[in-house]
Order: C-alpha cells, then structure tokens, then sequence
C-alpha cells in the first residue's frame, strides 16, 4: 500500500486501532501544561488530527478549537465527532491559520510524519509563524537514538462481530534522519481473516537535534511521557513530551 493508503482507505478502523488511548488523559496533561507556560488564551489547534479525538476534549475544556489533515476521510469522521470545531485539509509542514492561537498541539508521535528534518524545520517554523505571543507548541517524540527494533505494541478487539488485531513498532537503521512506523490490522470474521501492512515513512531525530531546531523559535521545556503526572525529562528515557513556549 501506498504511504498513506492504510489511514485512507481504512479511516473507518483508525478509532478501532487507537482504542487503548487514552485520549482525555493526554488532552488534559497538555491542558495542564498550557495553564503552566501559557498566554491563558483558548485558541486552539490539533496538528495531524486525525478523526478528532484531542479537539472533542479541548472543546469540552472550553478551547476555541480545531484540527488540521492531510487525509480528507478521517476530517471527515472528524467532522461528525466535532461539528463544533473547524477542520482543514493541510500540510501541517505549510499551513496557514485565519489568526494568531494559542495553543497548537500534534499527539501520536505525530510530527514524526514531517519525512525528514529539512520538512521538520519547516513544520517548527509555520507552528511559530502561527502562534500568538506567548503561546505554546506541545508535542510527544522518539529519540531515534533510543529507539528499540524488536519492540512492538499490539492490541485486539472486537467490533461488529469481527476481531481486529492492530500491531505497530519504529524501525530505524542506526544511521541518519529516516525511520519508520510498522503498522499492521488482522480482522477475522467467521474464522476468515485479511491482513494489510504497512510502512510510514518518519524524521528521526535525536532529543538534542531537535531541541537545537527549536530552540531559535521557543523555549523549551521537556518532560517525561507520562500522561498521569508532569515530571521532568530524566534525560536517559527515549520518549518525551515537549513544551515549547514562542520566543
């Protein structure tokens, strides 16, 4: 399949394949965040969106808020989650906004999807262009020098009387600013199963090389991916949450 044929043709399945997230819980950390370093403004936007999920709980936080895609099929299931809210279908590397915000986010890993750290820098770039004083840009990430190739996360469950088996892991060659995101869906029905895997191509970056990207727009803050309580980056773990408040 092409590279994002899987979240296209099968947007219907995304919300299946995601069902072990816990979406308020990452939405309210970053609530929790922004309250810490932020304007106090409630403008908010969700890069990568996908079918809406963060953007629900802003709204029900009170933000002014909305999403950005590049896939029309999942702003579509968007739209229906949050007919409130605005989506556009955009490159989050150039997108433009009809006003400053406050507060711009991008969940999942998903600024992973930038391809390469010459588009990275651009996605940093448009996200300060777009951001009002004072507001905060918050992210998760992968260090590509932590990254483990034999470690993989899979989750099954049952939806209209088939079974889905979701099956995701990194893979990066030890070397340069390319990796990958394995992705797998297995859904047996009556005993009869399909399968469709795939391979997404991701920026690797270290924590250092991307801070150094950064650091020129924002402050940077950076804690450990822990969605349950906010504590500092130890600086050993690979994965993290980044909050960076526009210079």
């Amino acid at each position: 399949m092409s590279t994002n044929a899987l979240y296209t043709d099968l947007s219907g399945y995304y919300d299946l394949m995601c069902a072990d997230i816990n979406y308020q819980a990452q939405s309210n950390t970053v609530r929790r965040l922004h309250q810490l370093f932020g304007n106090e403004g409630r403008r908010h936007l969700d890069l990568a969106c996908g079918t809406g999920p963060h953007v629900r709980h802003f709204i029900e936080f009170g933000y002014r808020s909305g999403g950005l895609d590049i896939n029309q099929p999942m702003l579509d299931i968007a739209r229906l989650r949050c007919p409130d809210a605005q989506f556009a279908l955009q490159d989050m590397c150039a997108f433009t906004v009809d006003e400053p915000l406050d507060l711009i986010t991008c969940f999942l890993y998903s600024i992973h999807y930038s391809g390469g750290l010459d588009r990275l820098s651009e996605c940093i770039a448009c996200v300060h262009g777009a951001l009002a004083a004072g507001g905060v840009f918050c992210f998760n990430s992968v260090d590509k020098e932590k990254i483990d190739n034999n470690s993989f996360v899979r989750h099954v469950v049952e939806h209209e009387g088939s079974e889905f088996a979701f099956g995701s892991a990194w893979n990066y060659c030890g070397h340069g600013d390319k990796q990958s995101l394995r992705v797998s869906i297995e859904k047996t029905t009556q005993g009869v199963s399909q399968a469709w895997q795939d391979e997404h191509p991701m920026v690797a970056a270290s924590f250092a090389e991307l801070q150094q990207l950064l650091q020129p727009y924002f402050a940077v803050h950076v804690f450990e991916h822990d969605y349950e309580k906010l504590v500092p980056w130890d600086g050993a773990s690979g994965n993290a949450i980044f909050v960076c408040v526009k210079r």
